[in-house]
């Protein structure tokens, strides 16, 4: 293999070796398998491109310079339901599972529209869980605890981020507990225990210092200075 073909992903490499191998063998045989391998590589180009775009709108909103009320870019959600097609044609879960969340995202996040997002994270942690993609669960528990959150349910609120934070700490994604440890201090806080919420942002902080989470650092400090301890 060549240095150019070294760079190519895998899938393409097979679907030009089996098309060959049905043009001058006569053996169609793995064109099917081509074509799902395909399938799956353009859903994972879809959700990257997908990302993309809304770390970008990330940015605009909470970035450095962030904008007072920036406007997502509509081509993101194209993205993220061209991935769900794609990974359920080919009965790709764990794919499902991700792509269900970033549609989720979009609604939640860029439109403000927790209420449609909502049943995306429920799908999405079922499918997931089924693919034992531990991670994405925990990112739809997170977010399904934001829309728990602004309904003014607390109490469930409370249990979606604690159970999403024990995935995270049972992975070892410390940056992901630093900021769902935000996120439980202003439940925390809008229960009234103020003492329970500084705890949080404390071990916050300290996490996110020793992971270089600049971000979740900035988040730590602003709730501490909501509560007036900053």
């Amino acid at each position: 293999m060549d240095e150019m073909t070294g760079q190519v992903d895998g899938r393409l490499v097979r679907a030009k070796e089996w098309t060959e191998l049905a043009t001058f063998g006569g053996d169609s045989s793995r064109l099917e398998e081509a074509e799902r391998e395909l399938d799956t590589l353009a859903a994972d180009v879809a959700l990257a491109r997908g990302r993309i775009l809304h770390a970008r709108f990330l940015s605009r909103r909470f970035g450095p310079q962030a904008e007072p009320d920036p406007v997502g870019d509509p081509r993101e959600l194209e993205l993220f339901e061209e991935a769900l097609r794609l990974f359920e044609r080919v009965g790709d879960r764990r794919g499902q599972g991700d792509a269900l969340f970033q549609v989720g995202i979009f609604h939640q996040v860029v439109l403000g529209d927790g209420d449609t997002g909502v049943p995306f994270f429920v799908r999405s942690a079922e499918a997931a869980s089924e693919a034992g993609d531990q991670m994405t669960v925990s990112y739809a528990l997170r977010h399904l605890g934001f829309a728990e959150l602004e309904a003014g349910r607390l109490e469930a609120a409370w249990d979606q981020f604690a159970e999403s934070t024990r995935l995270r700490r049972e992975a070892g994604f410390w940056p992901g507990v630093a900021a769902n440890l935000v996120g439980m201090a202003e439940i925390a806080a809008a229960k009234g225990d103020r003492d329970e919420a500084l705890r949080l942002i404390a071990e916050a902080m300290e996490l996110a210092r020793g992971c270089d989470a600049a971000n979740v650092v900035a988040m730590a400090e602003q709730a501490k200075a909501e509560l007036g301890a900053g």
